[in-house]
């Protein structure tokens, strides 16, 4: 059996760990999607330095829960004894820390499960923090949790005895292509780019994912018998995500379903019209909530003002199980394998490669130089025009040297040839962006490909060329 390591979460790890060396209390949240690993995370950066780990229990009913706690602080305190109420289990709680020397590192996880009905948890847990825990330079408290709607409104958004309690927030995000390779390398998958990209524009960055994959089978096996086979282990998991995150998960799972349709993004005032949502608060938090678990994105278009913003969907699992897992009509057991030279697959393949792109911009800017230049990421769409063809870019990278990245993002299993009418379509974006926007800014057109450019006539037209091996190392 391979030893489980933790990789990547560089930045993650370093800031738990200042945050564990402070000479204060801590109430550290950390917080993240479904599968991405945030109980690994905090495990293996606390190692056997935590005195207490309690973890909630899935869709149990409080007494169980108040059971599975007695239990496990009676496995470190054995004068504990059973509780009828939280109020008394956190006063258990404190009567054991009390008896520990040192620094009192404790990890709840799942704690959203913990505020059953009528258990009153929070306020029990808001009583133990600030009327002793907060007092105390000792404790470092850290609480985890998939129920992301939860984490927000109860804890980083409590207006109530938590109203800013939380010292820190983690955000757990999904792996970067280059984390993947590092997940993948260690568990003996070793996939040559290609194969990687693709696994990231059907997997995102997620590593639970990762870990369902077969060193014994091909990329396009494994994605057979992850979603297309009897039995796959990630056919219900579209749904399982957002309900698991997400209180009221219906709206969330609407807006996604719409964005994934439109490849730019759409406005606020379009997905109402879709979504046929009530514009309220409630919408608003939706969005925020998506956004906040890295389902999706907003951008101010170039040129636009912020009332205009647009939300784009970002999630690589979810595009790919809706456009190919929930409509694989003929239940072809090997749908994928027998879809890699089909027109959805190229279609599909352009706009993943897209979203694997966006994904990666701070990457980009790095492989560009120009990391530390204030930019903004954003696409421009022209205005009708008499006599004029239309032109649509998908990433502006606006800089504030008076700069502007104008990228094209294409994806192909090998070096990809420029064409005449590539060059055509090019000339066009540039000539619209110039007349409409009336920009003086120095236009450098950028290609990002998944494996570059093939040269010919046309690619000395193309002033920076990435591809996702610049993603990979930086």
């Amino acid at each position: 059996m391979r030893d489980r390591k933790l990789i990547g979460r560089v930045r993650e790890r370093q800031q738990l760990l200042a945050y564990l060396e402070s000479n204060q209390a801590e109430l550290i949240v950390v917080y993240g999607r479904r599968r991405v690993g945030k109980t690994f995370f905090v495990s293996q950066t606390l190692g056997s330095n935590v005195c207490f780990e309690l973890s909630g229990l899935e869709n149990a009913r409080m007494q169980d829960q108040l059971l599975n706690f007695y239990t496990t602080l009676a496995r470190v305190y054995p004068r504990a004894a059973r509780v009828r109420t939280w109020l008394e289990a956190f006063e258990q709680l404190r009567d054991y820390l009390e008896t520990v020397d040192g620094t009192k590192h404790i990890f709840i996880d799942e704690l959203p499960w913990l505020d059953t009905p009528k258990a009153r948890f929070l306020s029990a847990f808001e009583h133990f923090w600030n009327s002793w825990a907060s007092r105390r330079s000792d404790v470092k408290l850290i609480v985890c949790g998939s129920a992301t709607s939860w984490m927000i409104d109860k804890l980083l958004n409590n207006r109530g005895g938590l109203h800013n309690r939380v010292t820190h927030q983690i955000y757990i995000a999904p792996f970067t292509l280059s984390e993947a390779r590092a997940y993948l390398d260690h568990n003996g998958l070793g996939y040559n780019d290609k194969e990687l990209a693709e696994c990231y524009m059907i997997l995102g960055g997620v590593p639970y994912y990762y870990s369902l994959l077969s060193p014994s089978l091909s990329m396009a096996q494994n994605v057979d018998q992850l979603f297309f086979a009897s039995q796959a282990q990630l056919r219900h998991e579209f749904d399982n995500v957002y309900r698991s995150l997400f209180k009221h998960a219906g709206d969330h799972i609407n807006i996604i379903r719409q964005l994934a349709q439109c490849g730019k993004g759409l406005s606020r005032k379009r997905l109402l019209e879709l979504t046929k949502l009530n514009n309220n608060a409630k919408f608003s938090t939706t969005l925020a909530e998506l956004e906040k678990c890295g389902f999706i994105r907003s951008y101010v278009p170039f040129g636009k003002v912020k009332r205009e913003v647009l939300y784009q969907l970002v999630d690589a699992f979810s595009l790919f199980y809706l456009k190919f897992a929930e409509t694989n009509q003929y239940q072809d057991p090997a749908f994928w394998t027998h879809s890699l030279n089909s027109g959805q697959y190229r279609a599909w393949s352009g706009y993943a490669f897209e979203m694997l792109c966006l994904n990666h911009l701070d990457d980009i800017k790095r492989a560009l130089g120009i990391e530390q230049i204030q930019c903004r990421a954003c696409s421009w769409v022209s205005k009708r025009e008499a006599g004029q063809r239309g032109a649509q870019i998908d990433l502006l990278i606006d800089r504030a040297d008076q700069t502007v990245n104008v990228c094209e993002m294409k994806y192909s299993r090998t070096a990809y040839s420029l064409t005449a009418q590539d060059d055509e379509n090019l000339e066009n974006k540039l000539d619209a962006f110039v007349r409409q926007t009336g920009t003086r800014k120095s236009l450098m057109l950028t290609m990002i490909t998944s494996f570059g450019l093939a040269p010919n006539k046309y690619s000395g037209h193309i002033q920076r060329s990435l591809t996702i091996a610049d993603f990979l190392h930086h």
